[in-house]
């Protein structure tokens, strides 16, 4: 399907060749697909600079930023090109490009909406990070007084590109590995109502071309002090918070 106000947004950093394979799989659902190459050096890229394909845009950054700085990047220039909304997705092959329509359609009826995925795991799927995310998405539950946020950690979901920019441009947070859990939270804030649709993930063997630039320790630094930060805004948001969980 060809929009004009929904876009796919796959930001991409040393994916090596399941880029390619990504952004194709992508292409068969939706148009457009925009990549923001977030400075790599592999040459991953260098493929879908060739395409003659005017549903696909690739946007360059020269240095390595962070995740929530590429999708950032991307947001500020479709938000210019007239686009609403756009849904996130990873670069390495995780995430269901077969389940974009579906996503899409649930924003399209409701614009307001912050449609997240809930990751369905497989065999694949290493244990201590399924576990661990239960923490995180404990801990965005309590900070937005259970609005429903199914997954926080997800990054398959498709904002309202104007209501994210405008936080992100606010926040000089949200660059990083902090970007989905912080961007859901702080959306629900300011009155995107979540809505949560399975969609299955999987993690790709380094045989079959897949690619983690998660690091345990500093990643969940990174997380615990997120969270530390969110916390505190959610206790001088709270009696707002309270109202709008009663009132609606």
């Amino acid at each position: 399907m060809n929009s004009a106000t929904h876009l796919v947004l796959i930001p991409s950093y040393n994916t090596g060749a399941v880029l390619v394979e990504t952004v194709l799989d992508a292409m068969q659902y939706w148009s457009p697909v925009w990549v923001v190459v977030d400075g790599s050096t592999d040459g991953s890229h260098l493929p879908l600079l060739r395409m003659d394909d005017p549903g696909l845009r690739v946007l360059v950054l020269e240095r390595n930023q962070g995740k929530g700085a590429a999708v950032l990047h991307g947001l500020q220039v479709a938000t210019r090109a007239g686009f609403t909304h756009v849904l996130t997705m990873d670069s390495d092959g995780q995430h269901p490009a077969v389940k974009i329509p579906e996503f899409m359609a649930a924003s399209l009826a409701d614009t307001n909406a912050l449609v997240l995925g809930v990751p369905v795991f497989d065999a694949s799927a290493p244990m201590l990070r399924v576990r661990g995310r239960r923490v995180s998405n404990w801990w965005a539950n309590l900070e937005t007084l259970w609005q429903g946020i199914g997954d926080s950690l997800y990054g398959f979901r498709v904002y309202p590109a104007h209501l994210l920019m405008d936080v992100m441009e606010k926040n000089a947070w949200m660059r990083r590995f902090d970007f989905d859990p912080e961007a859901a939270v702080r959306l629900c804030w300011r009155g995107a109502r979540p809505v949560n649709i399975p969609a299955p993930v999987k993690y790709l063997r380094a045989d079959e071309g897949g690619v983690s630039h998660f690091n345990y320790l500093r990643d969940n630094l990174l997380l615990t002090g997120m969270h530390v930060r969110l916390f505190v805004g959610f206790i001088l948001r709270l009696p707002l918070l309270i109202v709008r969980k009663l009132f609606g």
